[in-house]
């Protein structure tokens, strides 16, 4: 693993070396000794001069990589990449990419990354536990989706369950004259009883619903004295005739019936149907005093819209109302189905991005929210359509043609976790705006990002019983990290940030030990986030002169020790001078391993030799 990076770092360094000229003798000067923030603008003025190359781009990006700019080394990485590079350089723009919060741009590189260098460790575990997969796949699971017993060999699709029954529609019927669209028998209505372990029995039609034409799918009030569903106009012999063509033409309507005490009876359409456009899918609230239902009626967005309509208590409805561009697109919106306490709304749309034709999504109708798609397992490539649940028993169903013809699935909810974040500044308690957070999961993959509005807040949706932790950082503050508890339901995590200070003696200024990686000296983000604590005492007190020490570990030889805590010295006193510290007011020194904070000579721990690696802040003026 050692040597596949030594590797790559030779093919780097002859790549640069090679392309040497008088016109970069300058800046590269700057560079080999690592001034960055001179050579960057060396650099900048052979491209400012229309002079530049790929070797004058490439470090750009490598000069802004080390100091930890990461907005400018995606700038310049960006442009670099048009042509094919080595594997590192795609790995350290997908480290820039990451620091920007560019999750989704970054794995892009990684990827890039992962196919040159396949046995890399890091392509490895990238391949193991991505921390970032394409957004529909990656978000969040909402159910499991498993195939139910209540299929047959036909389609069967739109199941709803009312307390122990399951009312579904199905081709089933082979008695019935086959449907010219798919050589499948007339849609009918049927009823099974559904046991508790998801077993189905005593599937058997709805007689007195059914009709010679398509018929289903259907919606049940709570009490289940009512039953809305959806047939053709050709039942009560309404129709519109084209006479050059010689045809009449049905449309989907709406119908209700009443339970009167042993079938179902006085069957009525509904008062808003009508000859020149269609009303099918009918979704009734737990109350009855809402039905929902799809239709392609004057006013819809696209092709088939979500309206609504109020159901009076005399019996009588209002008028039907769009469901507004919170739901309806373009293209097709149908299928939808209300939740119990009348806030959620789920539905299938061909009109918002998806994973294949219909995809199911669902709404909060309480808040003015977009709808969201609910991802894999829920949604294929295929079509994916009728998601229905019922709260009591903890069960829901889901219609799919992935399997080549309309099937019904169970789907059953996940546990979720609701984390609820809540940025303060831990002195003065101030809610902060604009602080970026994350939420990562065990592995270290920061599972989402957000920037905190303005009461200081960020929710994110989780699994439950999972570890996740909370990473929160704004500019002036001291970084941290939050546990989130292990909860169901919702959670609360305040996200208290100290204001950056720092502690100043006589000698020096007191931070958090400022580490370097094994064999390194690139600023990490751990080390700005600390750094930014002297720019802040220096900004603060103008007359501060500090001299930056390095030290190293007892690895190596003592005079590659002292070479290595010199760049890091400079690497150090780089960042410090981008971040606006004037030159004169900063220098470094590498003292390699000749003042060891733990003097523990060849018998270091690991943890001893991280200890001496490190930089100290000491006050010159």
């Amino acid at each position: 693993m050692k040597k596949l990076y030594v590797i790559f770092s030779f093919v780097i360094a002859n790549s640069i070396a090679n392309a040497q000229n008088s016109t970069t003798k300058q800046a590269d000067k700057l560079f080999d000794q690592f001034e960055y923030v001179s050579a960057a603008k060396e650099y900048q003025k052979i491209v400012d001069e229309g002079k530049s190359d790929n070797y004058v781009i490439k470090r750009l990006a490598v000069t802004y990589y080390n100091m930890f700019n990461s907005k400018e080394a995606v700038k310049w990485y960006e442009k670099l990449v048009q042509t094919q590079q080595d594997p590192e350089t795609y790995y350290q723009y997908y480290q820039m990419l990451k620091a920007n919060g560019n999750y989704a741009a970054a794995n892009e590189q990684m990827q890039k990354f992962v196919s040159l260098a396949p046995n890399d460790q890091r392509a490895i575990a990238f391949k193991e536990n991505p921390n970032y997969i394409p957004r529909l796949l990656d978000q969040q699971k909402s159910f499991e989706v498993k195939l139910s017993q209540i299929n047959s060999d036909k389609s069967d699709f739109g199941a709803v369950l009312n307390g122990e029954t399951v009312y579904f529609t199905s081709a089933r019927n082979s008695s019935t004259k086959s449907y010219g669209w798919n050589e499948e028998p007339y849609l009918d209505v049927y009823q099974a009883k559904f046991t508790s372990d998801q077993s189905v029995g005593d599937v058997s039609l709805l007689k007195e619903i059914n009709s010679k034409f398509h018929d289903g799918p259907v919606s049940i009030t709570a009490d289940g004295k009512t039953l809305y569903f959806a047939s053709n106009s050709f039942r009560v012999s309404s129709f519109e005739k084209d006479r050059k063509k010689n045809l009449k033409i049905g449309r989907n309507s709406l119908f209700k019936a009443s339970w009167l005490g042993e079938k179902w009876g006085n069957i009525t359409a509904l008062p808003f149907n009508s000859t020149s456009y269609s009303t099918s899918n009918p979704s009734i609230s737990a109350d009855g005093k809402t039905l929902y239902f799809s239709s392609d009626m004057p006013g819809s967005y696209g092709s088939v819209d979500i309206w609504k309509v109020d159901v009076n208590a005399n019996g009588t409805y209002g008028k039907p109302v769009n469901l507004g561009k919170n739901v309806n697109t373009e293209g097709k919106e149908t299928f939808p189905f209300i939740t119990e306490d009348n806030k959620t709304l789920y539905f299938a749309s061909s009109g918002r991005q998806g994973l294949g034709g219909l995809d199911v999504f669902q709404v909060d109708l309480s808040k003015d929210s977009a709808a969201t798609n609910l991802g894999a397992p829920v949604n294929t490539e295929k079509d994916d359509f009728a998601l229905t649940y019922n709260k009591n028993k903890n069960i829901g169903f889901l219609s799919s043609n992935r399997s080549g013809v309309d099937k019904i699935y169970i789907a059953t909810p996940l546990c979720a976790l609701q984390v609820l974040v809540t940025v303060r500044n831990a002195s003065t308690k101030e809610l902060l705006q604009d602080a970026n957070v994350a939420i990562v999961d065990s592995n270290s993959n920061i599972i989402s990002t957000k920037i905190s509005d303005q009461n200081g807040a960020v929710s994110y949706k989780v699994d439950c019983h999972k570890l996740f932790t909370i990473q929160v950082s704004k500019e002036g503050f001291a970084s941290n990290t939050f546990n989130v508890a292990d909860s169901t339901g919702e959670t609360n995590v305040l996200a208290d940030l100290q204001p950056i200070n720092a502690i100043i003696t006589d000698t020096e200024v007191l931070l958090k030990p400022i580490y370097f990686e094994f064999d390194k000296s690139n600023i990490t983000q751990s080390a700005a986030f600390e750094l930014d604590k002297l720019v802040q005492v220096m900004t603060l007190n103008p007359e501060m002169i500090i001299q930056v020490k390095s030290h190293t570990d007892t690895k190596g030889s003592e005079q590659y020790n002292d070479l290595l805590s010199e760049k890091r010295a400079k690497s150090t006193v780089q960042y410090l001078i981008s971040k606006g510290i004037v030159e004169n007011r900063i220098s470094g020194k590498g003292l390699g391993e000749s003042e060891p904070k733990i003097d523990c000579q060849d018998n270091c721990t690991e943890e001893q030799d991280t200890i001496n690696r490190r930089s100290e802040f000491i006050i010159v003026k």
